[in-house]
């Protein structure tokens, strides 16, 4: 039962909730898991859901993942309205239509579809890690859509290369004096000026993006002609790599420090939140990506990987080191960029799109689910191999009698037909019987190479 993407994008647009909040988009989502024969376990990371197709044989485990909650916004009287203004409620349509497509294909191995709550909090994915429901999965994929400026909308991009991200707040410790007597105090408001001029002097490699700024200062007394003796120093910290991260951290800690002792004055960092992990992909996986994406709508719409942002989605990774990761991106959004207010997918590429993961979950899902290469595909190989080999022996040897409709071109032409059915053959023997379209989960309305129009 093939569920239409634009319909269920309509309900869960009027429907934003926060981060651990999302009851009503959460039952919506597993009520309908449940409709496609899906396996349901609610309660997932909190309010997340889990949907789960088993394979009559076993293999692989394959993780479609897709975020639920909204982003928070504060209206002109003070009030804080939840709206969906990144995408998540289309990242949850797409996959859900795509689950309709892919119920009832998986020959080997399961199909895990994941509904994250809290991905905009940065504890959304640790809390499912937390419920064990991801320590089976051996193959994890996620997606997002994607503003024009990362990306044409209409086209996807196999690789979403996040980089690793964090908030620091470094805090100053001085003395207080009167301002007639600068002499007897440690001016932190001074401090806090020259520890913004080392964090901005910091340096990483060229070769690899890095970012590290401070974006507020707080540095204050009770009366304008006092001296404080206390400020706060709030950064941004993003690196390409996990690794650089480490590295920038260390050397922020280093520069606060320093140059607070050079004034008498002390200085720590507090990470308040999590640092989000950068993006660590299986590049055999982002390859098949690439080449699904050609094939589903055609080489102009494969887009060159995009960055931007960090994503829980890869604590995954981290915290399980054995899964292969793979994260898309899709050009689905119109001119504003994401996290703005009133922003919304467009119907179009939601259609499209939907249908498309289908068929990017369904060639992996065929590669390693289906797939295998087990001894029945090897046998299978090589009798297909024999059975050509006695064909070809049959043309060209004259004491064989000929084949029906004799002459050679006659039976060229029988051997050009044969050979489709022996490669069908041994498709079906190497994966266990089944017929190719329902052993690689490809969906009734086959692969559309028409492009949308770009922005």
């Amino acid at each position: 039962m093939a569920l239409n993407v634009v319909e269920i994008w309509r309900d869960l647009h009027k429907t934003p909730e926060l981060g651990f909040e999302e009851n009503k988009t959460s039952a919506y989502l597993a009520e309908a898991l449940e409709k496609l024969g899906f396996a349901v376990t609610r309660g997932v990371g909190k309010t997340g859901v889990m949907g789960v197709i088993r394979g009559a044989e076993p293999g692989p485990v394959l993780m479609l993942r897709a975020d639920m909650d909204a982003l928070p916004f504060r209206n002109d009287d003070g009030s804080i309205e939840a709206v969906h203004a990144c995408g998540h409620d289309s990242h949850c349509a797409m996959v859900l239509a795509a689950a309709s497509e892919l119920a009832g294909r998986v020959r080997r191995g399961t199909l895990k579809i994941l509904f994250q709550p809290g991905e905009e909090t940065l504890h959304g994915a640790l809390e499912v890690l937390k419920s064990g429901a991801v320590d089976d999965v051996d193959i994890a994929l996620g997606c997002h859509v994607r503003p024009i400026q990362d990306i044409p909308t209409g086209t996807c991009a196999a690789a979403v290369r996040h980089t690793s991200s964090t908030f620091a707040d470094i805090v100053i410790h001085g003395r207080t004096a009167h301002a007639s007597r600068p002499h007897l105090g440690v001016n932190c408001a001074e401090v806090a000026a020259a520890v913004t001029q080392a964090v901005a002097a910091i340096k990483g490699d060229p070769a690899k993006v890095w970012s590290c700024k401070v974006t507020s200062i707080q540095a204050c007394a009770a009366a304008v002609n006092i001296i404080p003796d206390t400020a706060t120093l709030k950064l941004d910290i993003r690196a390409q790599t996990n690794e650089l991260m480490d590295e920038l951290l260390e050397k922020v800690r280093m520069a606060a420090a320093g140059t607070a002792a050079a004034y008498g004055a002390t200085a720590e960092v507090i990470l308040p939140g999590v640092v989000i992990p950068a993006a660590v992909y299986d590049e055999d996986l982002v390859a098949e990506l690439a080449g699904t994406i050609r094939e589903v709508l055609g080489d102009e719409c494969l887009a060159r990987d995009c960055g931007g942002g960090g994503e829980d989605f890869h604590f995954f990774k981290k915290e399980r080191p054995h899964i292969r990761a793979a994260y898309f991106g899709v050009g689905a959004i119109v001119a504003t960029s994401l996290a703005a207010p009133g922003q919304a997918s467009r119907d179009v590429c939601l259609m499209v799109t939907g249908m498309t993961i289908a068929n990017l979950v369904g060639v992996p899902l065929g590669s390693f689910l289906a797939w295998s290469l087990s001894w029945r595909a090897t046998f299978a190989v090589v009798a297909c191999a024999a059975l050509l080999l006695i064909l070809a022996l049959r043309l060209w040897m004259p004491h064989v009698p000929a084949l029906p409709n004799k002459g050679f071109r006659a039976q060229f032409r029988f051997l050009g037909h044969l050979t489709p059915w022996l490669v069908l053959g041994a498709i079906g023997l190497g994966n266990g019987g089944s017929s190719p379209a329902t052993a690689t989960s490809i969906p009734s309305w086959r692969r559309s190479r028409a492009c949308p129009p770009r922005s």
